[in-house]
């Protein structure tokens, strides 16, 4: 088949890397794409959020397939558009994506399917949401109900850091994604995320995964999009793992589906480990980035199936197959990154890839005929192996092989995991 990918970032490469490697594959068009999906994709400067245009482009190349990487898209409805086309597409509708582009929205389908997750109140003014936040003390956890980029969640430690936050949302910090805030629980725990395919009346577990958010080592600094991840993550036993799809999943499926608005795509729910189990801090509704990074390395089977019955409804046909050895990424940033960065740095070399470890791009772009930075995030340097770490050996000997003068990197990504193997605990 014919696919068309949409996106520009680390997760886009993992996914066309992974795509190209498929049997069912004509060709791959990306839609940016980047440096390093030009590798396996023809790309194509398509306006994505122009739904006609798109639409043209899939009529003129005999697009059977789209598969869309970033939330944005999703959220703005392109799926639908598509579908209305009779374009077949991996993700969910705008409706379905809300999950994603309203924490607000989210929050109240939790409430009213008793998913677990922390308590919550949603505010359309400042002095309501302090009053509350003045009310509950801290820590607690403040949040922009829309789409900020990764940036728009804050776990306050301090009153006056929690009041600063919701500020910073209704004074337009994160434009119209601050308009209404959510402000919740803190939940104390270990982080973990989990993925799982749904085709809006079967679930398809995938694997699980952690992410290190913070910019410091030591799980220290302000939150990122991510700075690497390891796969699995320790902490989703096969308890955890049951309980997650029996108690988070299965029923906002059930739930999106008595809403009229059934989930079709990827469920990535950010979840915490806490003293009672299983709690879900947040639904994105696309792979996570630097998650799909190593999950790909990971997948043993043909991912392009396992897409096309999402979004033909066939998932009760399929199955995946994981290598038990865990892979590691680690993402090489911009100095400065997340605050301001100078862009357009030259990336002068980058390791040859193997098939246990590469390099992906996610913020490069070919200027005058040379490689630069052109992201806060930059490359994912990712490696698989029978331990986490030797996994991590060979993720930071990918780094250490990188040119690239203006790049930063934390150096203890899967540092929680390497404790617990270190001590005999898996």
């Amino acid at each position: 088949m014919n696919v068309l990918l949409i996106g520009s970032g680390g997760r886009e490469h993992a996914l066309a890397w992974k795509i190209a490697q498929s049997p069912l594959l004509n060709t791959l068009y990306a839609a940016p794409g980047n440096p390093g999906i030009a590798d396996h994709a023809n790309l194509t400067d398509l306006n994505v959020d122009d739904h006609a245009a798109v639409i043209a482009f899939c009529k003129d190349k005999s697009i059977n397939f789209v598969v869309v990487g970033p939330e944005a898209p999703l959220v703005a409805g392109l799926s639908d558009a598509l579908r209305a086309a009779d374009i077949l597409v991996f993700g969910p509708s705008q409706a379905a994506a809300q999950l994603e582009g309203s924490k607000g929205f989210t929050k109240d389908v939790c409430a009213r399917f008793n998913i677990p997750t922390g308590a919550y109140q949603r505010f359309n003014n400042a002095p309501k949401a302090k009053a509350y936040v003045r009310e509950q003390g801290a820590p607690i956890v403040i949040k922009a109900d829309g789409l900020a980029a990764g940036k728009g969640v804050t776990v306050a430690m301090t009153l006056d850091e929690a009041l600063s936050a919701i500020d910073d949302c209704f004074e337009g910090a994160f434009g119209a994604a601050g308009t209404e805030v959510v402000v919740e629980a803190y939940l104390d725990g270990e982080e973990a995320s989990f993925f799982c395919l749904c085709d809006g009346k079967t679930l398809l577990p995938l694997a699980t995964a952690q992410d290190h958010k913070r910019v410091g080592e030591g799980d220290t600094g302000p939150n990122t999009g991510g700075m690497g991840a390891y796969s699995p993550a320790p902490v989703m036993t096969p308890e955890m793992v049951e309980r997650t799809l029996r108690e988070i999943i299965e029923p906002t499926m059930r739930g999106m589906a008595e809403m009229g608005m059934p989930f079709s795509g990827v469920f990535f729910a950010g979840l915490m480990i806490t003293a009672k189990g299983p709690e879900l801090i947040e639904y994105n509704v696309r792979f996570g980035d630097p998650e799909t990074q190593v999950l790909m390395m990971r997948l043993k089977s043909d991912l392009l199936p396992l897409l096309h019955a999402c979004a033909t409804g066939t998932l009760d046909q399929v199955s995946a197959e994981w290598s038990n050895d865990p892979a590691l990424t680690v993402v090489l940033a911009s100095k400065g990154y997340p605050a301001s960065y100078a862009k357009n740095t030259p990336i002068t070399a980058i390791p040859q890839a193997s098939s246990e470890a590469k390099v992906f791009h996610a913020g490069t772009a070919i200027k005058d005929g040379t490689l630069v930075a052109t992201g806060g995030r930059v490359l994912n340097a990712t490696a698989c192996a029978p331990t986490v770490a030797i996994a991590q050996q060979k993720a930071y000997a990918l780094v250490d092989s990188v040119a690239w003068d203006n790049g930063f990197c934390r150096r203890d990504i899967g540092w929680r995991a390497i404790s617990r193997e270190n001590s005999g605990h898996k």
